[in-house]
């Protein structure tokens, strides 16, 4: 497998992934910028991929993942990266499926988070296996957001980015309480590309739509959206009242 090293967060994160298929970029970073894990704290990520997310968080906090990939090859690149980044000790991945985690996972965690396949059924699927499987969920949308709620404790928290137009299929699949919609938006007056969803299970407190993120002005990103890439601000701050 050809791969490349590409940084994260100013350089502090090194992650080796695959030169060809699904690769990771700033969704990974902001979904891990939404997570309001703090230190101690237990944590899985569903369908980790080579575990970008999962380390941007824990460069973070000093919190404890495990991440769950059903592809044998990026679970080990995963694994390799936790140990270039020096988390060995605190973050690891498994080789499982996100819909069905290893018996040893089926548990309660502190937080679940995870990036679903953003495209549905419909549309070309990619020529190329991995990117197709991480990129069209063949129906199983549901199925990704009941295996990320029955493993979150119900004073912790489950956080998704998913594409902004099938938000209507994550909040029928969720509970009507204990949500927090954050849009990211592409650029001023354009329609959100992305939302994080936020759900803490046992929350009565209703949904709220948060302010939100534009992350591009003038051919580059705003000064917010560079304080998240850069890991100088996250998200998490604006998950507020659950």
């Amino acid at each position: 497998m050809k791969v490349t090293e590409d940084r994260f967060l100013d350089g502090s994160v090194i992650v080796k992934q695959p030169a060809r298929g699904f690769r990771a970029g700033l969704d990974a970073v902001m979904l891990a910028a939404g997570v309001p894990a703090r230190d101690g704290d237990e944590v899985l990520e569903l369908g980790a991929g080579v575990g970008t997310a999962s380390l941007c968080l824990a460069s973070r906090v000093r919190c404890s993942v495990i991440g769950v990939e059903i592809d044998e090859g990026l679970a080990a690149l995963a694994n390799e990266n936790a140990t270039a980044n020096g988390m060995a000790g605190r973050v690891s991945f498994v080789t499982g499926d996100a819909l069905a985690p290893p018996k040893p996972l089926r548990r309660a965690f502190d937080h679940v988070f995870c990036n679903p396949p953003f495209h549905d059924a419909r549309g070309r699927s990619s020529p190329d296996a991995g990117r197709a499987r991480a990129k069209q969920d063949a129906g199983s949308l549901k199925q990704w957001l009941s295996s990320g709620l029955k493993r979150t404790h119900p004073k912790g928290f489950f956080t998704i980015i998913i594409r902004a137009d099938r938000l209507a299929e994550v909040l029928a699949a969720l509970p009507a309480t204990g949500l927090r919609v954050l849009p990211l938006w592409p650029a001023q007056d354009e329609p959100a590309s992305r939302v994080i969803v936020q759900c803490r299970p046992g929350s009565r407190a209703p949904m709220a739509l948060l302010p939100g993120l534009i992350l591009h002005e003038n051919g580059g990103n705003t000064p917010d959206a560079e304080a998240i890439l850069r890991g100088r601000a996250c998200l998490a701050r604006h998950f507020t009242g659950l």
